[in-house]
């Protein structure tokens, strides 16, 4: 009577699966090198395309320069890299404290049947043109808040500094009013980008809290906002590339002026607005100018993102150091 074999073991699922992963590695590794190639093609093309205006201008008068004259070809991109970083800053202020706390409304308060509706309405926000908020900024809002501006400009002028800051006002097209404006446009992104963290948090943690007699902010403040801090950053800093690159609603509202003013309530103007105000009538070294600019803007829109990752590495170790 012959043994009986053992049987062999099917080997075809497993090369099956290696090799699903193999190819899953290769197609994700060659997505995230097209996106670098890409950003690499963009900045390389742009930045060649540029180089006679920067010739011609010097690249630190062309960055430092604050006079903006294509008629004499003098190009200095200082006022309009201003007027970005101020509007961008102004919006920043004010969408960040509003979107937390509407994404932490939305995961740990409101009840579960009004949850959806807001969740809807803020994702249908995110979806709204951005030239649909610049004429309503434009037709509505800046003349409204005109005579607000001057009333709180007289009611501060007696104070240093804060005088300054809010001067005298002409018209609604201000550097704060496109502020305002970036601010209403980031807060949908920022807020849903924001909820998706806060429901990452374990409900472990959660409970915990709660059953050391946490009350529910001490419980947001022990556990939601320290395992959400990396994300919540990251949330802002795509807001903040949203706000630094807007366009069509900054170009209606903020005022096209080209100087530099501590003055929030005077007019200014934003790198990505000049373009869309000069491109169509631009020939020459007046268009390679307004690629450089561009090329400026991509340029300052990367470095403001390396320097949150490295302030969240930061505060990541401290805070894991801390535990």
């Amino acid at each position: 009577m012959s043994a009986i074999s053992p049987p062999t073991p099917d080997l075809e699922p497993r090369a099956k699966t290696r090799l699903a992963d193999r190819s899953f590695k290769w197609l994700v590794l060659g997505a995230g090198l097209t996106v670098l190639v890409v950003l690499a093609t963009i900045l390389i093309s742009t930045t060649l395309r540029a180089m006679p205006a920067l010739r011609h201008e010097g690249l630190l008068d062309f960055l430092a320069g604050s006079r903006w004259a294509p008629n004499e070809q003098i190009f200095g991109t200082l006022s309009m890299l201003y007027g970005t970083l101020v509007t961008s800053l102004i919006g920043m202020v004010v969408a960040v404290p509003v979107s937390v706390g509407l994404a932490l409304f939305i995961s740990e308060v409101a009840p579960r049947k009004a949850k959806k509706g807001i969740v809807l309405i803020v994702d249908l926000l995110a979806t709204v043109p951005s030239v649909v908020f610049g004429l309503v900024a434009v037709l509505v809002v800046a003349p409204k808040l005109t005579g607000l501006y001057t009333w709180w400009s007289d009611l501060v002028s007696p104070i240093p500094v804060l005088n300054t800051v809010f001067g005298d006002v002409t018209s609604g097209r201000t550097y704060f009013t496109a502020g305002i404006v970036l601010a209403i446009m980031v807060i949908p992104i920022i807020t849903s980008m924001a909820r998706e963290v806060f429901d990452t948090v374990p409900d472990i943690d959660k409970q915990a809290a709660y059953a050391l007699g946490a009350t529910r902010w001490e419980m947001i403040k022990g556990a939601v906002l320290p395992h959400s801090f990396g994300g919540l950053v990251g949330a802002s800093m795509l807001g903040l590339g949203r706000a630094m690159g807007e366009t069509i609603a900054v170009t209606l509202i903020v005022g096209g002026a080209f100087h530099i003013s501590g003055n929030m309530f005077a007019s200014g103007n934003s790198m990505a607005a000049v373009i869309a105000q000069q491109w169509g009538e631009s020939t020459g070294l007046h268009t390679d100018a307004l690629i450089g600019i561009g090329v400026v803007l991509f340029a300052t829109t990367v470095l403001v993102n390396i320097v949150a990752r490295v302030i969240v590495r930061r505060a990541e170790a401290k805070f894991k150091g801390a535990q």
